[in-house]
């Protein structure tokens, strides 16, 4: 059974806990039904964001399964990617090829709906073309307003491509940013804080014990919560809700914390 717990109002931060991921990732897939589907009606469009990494997989399975694809407008939807690794398109640690290969070969959608971060080429330029897609598409000069975003945290609390340390966390004037890492040596491309916190809405994907600590600092009342660069996603305007499973969230459920 879910537990739900709502944080100040201001915020506009929720988290809830599921048993395991296969139950985040249905919740994860209603919801994404229904954001899109209020989307493609109020503007004819629905713009995503999505993560690499293994816990959002099942989510993508999912939306490209015959439960959950007939009830999506995939001519209506865009899909960009919050951040790649450096590597061509067909390579296994490629965050294009992980959606490719759970959900966007399950659909059809038109070519000029997938906005893909160009990883095989240099980094520098691909961040470049990357954010002038981002802008074209959007139409303004300003902060894009992403529809949805989904991120994962990693062990050591980063999401997205920002680390703890990097400069790329300073980056107040552009969009997106080349990330280079002594390691693990991939360097690699992401969409900065200012246009993760300006999405309309956020989900957080996250399990694991490996993870609890962390979270329970970055959801919970301790103080190291801007160390960690998850801990800094914190929406201007819109909502951000964490799914998260029993093991992730045991050390915040046992000293009680909220946000």
């Amino acid at each position: 059974m879910e537990t739900l717990v709502r944080t100040e109002a201001k915020t506009k931060v929720q988290f809830q806990v599921f048993s395991d991921l296969e139950k985040i990732s249905h919740k994860a897939a209603e919801m994404f039904v229904n954001v899109s589907r209020t989307c493609s009606i109020s503007q004819g469009k629905f713009s995503v964001a999505l993560s690499g990494g293994s816990t959002p997989k099942r989510l993508y399975s999912l939306l490209g399964s015959v439960e959950y694809r007939p009830q999506i407008d995939w001519q209506r939807v865009h899909f960009f990617w919050a951040d790649e690794r450096c590597v061509p398109k067909d390579h296994k640690e490629s965050n294009f090829k992980t959606v490719f290969d759970t959900l966007l070969s399950k659909i059809t959608i038109p070519g000029e709906n997938i906005h893909r971060i160009r990883g095989e080429e240099d980094p520098d330029k691909a961040a470049i073309d990357y954010e002038e897609d981002v802008r074209k598409f959007f139409g303004m000069s300003g902060l894009p307003m992403f529809d949805l975003v989904i991120l994962g945290m990693g062990e050591d609390g980063h999401t997205a491509s920002l680390f703890s340390g990097s400069k790329a966390l300073e980056e107040r004037g552009r969009l997106v940013v080349p990330v280079y890492l002594e390691k693990p040596k991939i360097n690699r491309i992401t969409l900065t804080l200012p246009v993760l916190n300006n999405a309309a809405q956020i989900f957080f994907l996250v399990t694991g014990r490996s993870k609890a600590t962390i979270l329970s600092e970055i959801l919970g009342n301790g103080r190291k919560k801007e160390q960690y660069p998850a801990g800094l996603i914190r929406p201007i305007q819109g909502r951000l809700l964490w799914l998260i499973d029993q093991e992730a969230s045991g050390k915040l459920k046992r000293q009680g914390e909220c946000c």
